[in-house]
């Protein structure tokens, strides 16, 4: 029998207001996992008040930054505690290997503990005045009810990264999941609600995107929206929010460069040209899918890179023994397959991979896929394409390679593999990017901001000026002189 998922709504399931279910695939398998709620804005509604009833409830506004932080470190434990079940669930939902799901699920309760440290450490401060009878002082507030919008390829990572600051602000939450992974984020909310969260705090509504997404977005009672996902609909959420004057936090698109010298350790390199592009199947907005590479070291690492490209292990991401699992649906796969196409007709050359590999699972799998012969300006090369698919291309001088990884739309993330500590200085100063890396990649940590550049989003996540995304700053006056008033035509300062 197929399993059946609720909304999860001040702190209990409920069926959607129309009565419709959509059904969940493993993307290995193609076999269906569950069905789950269709959100439409009448389940969007109910959730949003329940937020904002907890909001203004006496239990929540009398909770202190302290027990809050209580709370936080409580949900980080229960997500250990129920790490294995939680990995297995997110690798069966998105098709990400098992072994690196339980890796992320060791981390994530440390984004828990961090804002739950953080929680009564977000001070306000003291203003000089030129009058010694007025004191003026700031202190930061909660902003209401946050709308939450995540992607379907890091779940739960990339859902805490909105939940945990927000909570420790102080806010409360209706979180929409991508309608390919949603099951996870369900359990999250229960967890939080086990964990001590009242009922209301933290809700999610599941569906699509154009339906329960866009009726999120467009609830007049929500005071924030914080979205991960393509740039297109973050120019929209954008927009909308800009309408109604209220905050957005965006993590779009990126289409990264991963630069190699020719004085770089190059075995070092290749992997991390490896880890770059091939990790989690390409789906992750940091992908280092523009792999430049200075042309004394250029057939060296293509060399390498092609190399263990080819002895990548493709198969179910439940194996220990898998490396690469499969795309996590089938508009994925095709969209994948796709812009290879076009980076042959535009003149690229496939040095490994370009498509379906050889494996005993009917699902959605891909090759890990190299091209030469390509350009910066080719859509290969300038269009997010979210996947296994990498393009190398040589360049001569420090001053060339600097040009080409900044002409592109996106500011996200960038890598830099050097021996020379001067050069590193210089790329990492003048790289558009919010994250550059340098001899390393794809590393990130709760305590580290990531922003991104130009069409890459607005908005810090991670780190302690995240908090500052989920509250507001208020500035308080206080006259202290009980004389009479002074010249009413006159500003006080």
């Amino acid at each position: 029998m197929t399993i059946r998922l609720d909304h999860f709504i001040a702190g209990e399931h409920r069926a959607p207001a129309d009565g419709d279910y959509l059904e969940s695939t493993n993307p290995a398998t193609l076999e269906t996992l569950y069905e789950f709620a269709r959100g439409t804005e009448a389940d969007v509604a109910r959730a949003v008040d329940a937020a904002s009833a907890a909001f203004e409830s006496t239990g929540w506004q009398r909770t202190t930054p302290t027990q809050r932080g209580h709370l936080l470190r409580r949900f980080g434990d229960l997500i250990g505690e129920n790490a294995e079940e939680l990995a297995r669930l997110e690798s069966q939902d998105n098709g990400k290997l098992l072994r690196e799901m339980t890796g992320q699920l060791k981390g994530l309760p440390e984004y828990l503990y961090y804002f739950g440290g953080l929680a009564d450490k977000v001070q306000g401060s003291q203003i000089p005045t030129n009058s010694p009878e007025v004191i003026n002082f700031t202190q930061r507030e909660a902003l209401g009810v946050v709308g939450l919008i995540t992607p379907w390829n890091s779940p739960m990572t990339l859902t805490l990264s909105k939940l945990a600051p927000a909570l420790a602000a102080g806010n409360t939450t209706v979180i929409k999941p991508s309608e390919y992974t949603s099951r996870t984020i369900l359990r999250l909310a229960e967890l939080a609600y086990e964990a001590g969260f009242p009922a209301g705090v933290v809700n999610v509504v599941t569906g699509l995107g154009a339906e329960a997404g866009q009726a999120l977005v467009d609830n007049p009672k929500l005071a924030k929206i914080s979205f991960t996902g393509s740039t297109r609909t973050g120019a929209a959420i954008a927009a909308s929010a800009a309408g109604r004057f209220i905050g957005s936090t965006l993590e779009l698109g990126g289409k990264s460069p991963n630069i190699v010298f020719d004085d770089a350790d190059v075995s070092n390199a290749a992997m991390g040209v490896i880890a770059g592009i091939f990790a989690a199947a390409g789906q992750t907005c940091i992908a280092g899918s523009r792999v430049f590479a200075q042309r004394g070291i250029y057939d060296e690492l293509l060399e390498k890179v092609t190399a263990r490209a080819a002895s990548i292990v493709i198969g179910d991401p439940l194996a220990p023994e898998t490396e690469l699992g499969p795309l996590a649906f089938e508009a994925q796969l095709n969209k994948v397959s796709e812009y290879v196409g076009i980076g042959v007709e535009e003149g690229g050359r496939i040095a490994y991979g370009g498509g379906r590999p050889d494996v005993d699972l009917p699902g959605y799998f891909f090759q890990p896929t190299v091209l030469t012969d390509t350009t910066n300006d080719m859509r290969i090369a300038q269009e997010e394409i979210f996947g296994p698919v990498a393009a190398i291309m040589p360049f001569d001088t420090e001053e060339e390679v600097l040009a080409l990884a900044n002409d592109t739309e996106y500011g996200l993330a960038a890598g830099v593999w050097t021996t020379n500590l001067a050069r590193s200085m210089r790329m990492s100063q003048r790289l558009e990017a919010g994250t550059i890396w340098i001899n390393m990649y794809r590393a990130m940590s709760p305590m580290s901001p990531r922003q991104g550049f130009k069409n890459s989003g607005v908005g810090i996540e991670h780190s302690i000026e995240s908090m500052h995304e989920y509250t507001r700053l208020k500035s308080i006056w206080i006259n202290t002189d009980e004389g009479p008033v002074a010249d009413p035509f006159v500003l006080g300062r």
